[in-house]
């Protein structure tokens, strides 16, 4: 095929295409829907919660579909179209933090029939009218979502610019930018082009790649099998078939299904992860804007064991596709470096706490020595003498009492108060 017959990818109407649209709400209640993700129906199988924990370690599938009693995931399936677009059901997961109990995920899940880039396009915010894009009219989430769960502000925590999308396009034989030679052909430089546009939701023209640093992006494609590949960026992930998709009981039938479920679920954990993650951060960047530091800090503590023991998973699964796309959500937002960091500065606060703890201890014992010397020697002088005198008591009182004032004047004495006004002043 000529140059000039190569099909732009914003031109480009794939044999399947599919779309997942995820953005942070806030829950306002706990929806009426059936718990568990959405099960989507392949021939005899069914997605549900049930059969993808068999993919997952128990608690990473804990913290995607809750546990018996305790739903953290629910969906509702809808049948609705508009220009274009086909909106299959939603779902909403569970993400609350120690901070932004209400926290939580919205899943929307579309098929579309036309070109997919300018969806994607439209999502990243890139297109001229921005309030009719995809999720305006009947597919808006405030409508979609009424009375279970708010929108949040974009400059809420934890909200992203613009909605995360994760895009699968199957192409047909005339899409030979992306396709292989053969079963065991290269793979074309175009199809990675293709890719980073559908996971990127941009042009050429809307975020030209310097040729200098385009293999650093690239090498983060996720090759699944000889058919189809990945990537997953700040912002998006997308897969995009490798060979003809030839329609109805054809292989992508179980690659979209897996891009909708067990992939979502890699990628929905590593949102997770992220949350926490900013949450912890912003948590230690407050540390010192109370005097309650051992409070904090114990506090604090308490709340990365939580996040480790339940959430901080870089092993998600035996399967390892949807390992790989976990760690390359976490590297695109460099998650294993920071959690390193949190650790760190968590380690370096508590050190503090245990060094002023044992000066308050050191201190309070300086104290009892200042206090207890004079006035032991004067009641000892006295019990030898055998003096019982009142006022010979009470002058040795008044005595004891003048030595630890004039004690705690002396350098010693300073540092001992010091010690404990440092005590207080932390604890």
């Amino acid at each position: 095929m000529t140059t000039h017959q190569t099909p732009l990818l914003e031109n480009v109407i794939g044999t399947r295409q599919e779309l997942t649209v995820v953005l942070p709400v806030r829950l306002l209640r706990v929806p009426h829907w059936p718990e568990g993700p959405f099960p989507f129906e392949l021939g005899s199988r069914r997605t549900d919660t049930q059969t993808r924990s068999t993919y997952f370690a128990p608690a990473s599938a804990r913290a995607l579909y809750g546990a018996p009693g305790r739903p953290r995931r629910w969906h509702l399936p809808r049948n609705v179209k508009h220009e274009g677009m086909h909106l299959l059901g939603m779902e909403l997961l569970r993400a609350s933090t120690a901070r932004h109990p209400e926290h939580a995920l919205a899943v929307l899940h579309f098929s579309v029939e036309g070109p997919l880039l300018p969806v994607l396009r439209a999502l990243a915010g890139r297109r001229p009218d921005p309030a009719n894009g995809p999720l305006s009219g009947p597919f808006d989430p405030a409508g979609l979502l009424a009375g279970i769960a708010d929108v949040r502000d974009p400059e809420a925590p934890f909200a992203l610019a613009r909605p995360y999308s994760i895009a699968f396009l199957a192409p047909t034989q005339q899409h030979t930018p992306a396709l292989r030679t053969g079963p065991e052909g290269a793979l074309p430089a175009t199809a990675d082009h293709w890719l980073w546009q559908l996971a990127s939701r941009s042009t050429p023209q809307d975020f030209p790649l310097p040729p200098e640093t385009a293999g650093e992006q690239f090498k983060d494609a996720v090759r699944i099998s000889a058919d189809w590949s990945a990537l997953v960026l700040r912002q998006g992930a997308a897969f995009l078939g490798h060979r003809p998709d030839t329609g109805a009981g054809d292989f992508f039938e179980f690659g979209a299904l897996h891009s909708r479920t067990v992939y979502l679920d890699a990628l929905l954990l590593g949102s997770l992860q992220r949350d926490h993650i900013d949450e912890l951060t912003d948590e230690l960047s407050e540390v010192f804007n109370s005097t309650q530091l051992a409070r904090r800090v114990a506090t604090m503590e308490r709340n990365i064991a939580v996040f480790r023991s339940t959430y901080w998973r870089q092993h998600l699964t035996a399967h390892g596709a949807a390992n790989d796309l976990l760690l390359a959500f976490q590297n695109q937002h460099r998650l294993p470096a920071r959690f390193n960091e949190i650790l760190a500065e968590a380690a370096d606060y508590s050190r503090l706490v245990q060094t002023q703890e044992s000066q308050q201890i050191s201190g309070a014992l300086g104290v009892l020595t200042i206090l207890g010397l004079p006035l032991g020697t004067a009641l000892s002088i006295l019990q030898v003498l055998g003096d019982n005198s009142v006022t010979h008591l009470l002058i040795a009182l008044g005595l004891s009492i003048a030595a630890t004032a004039a004690a705690l004047t002396t350098r010693y004495g300073r540092l001992v108060l010091s010690s404990l006004r440092g005590g207080n002043d932390t604890t």
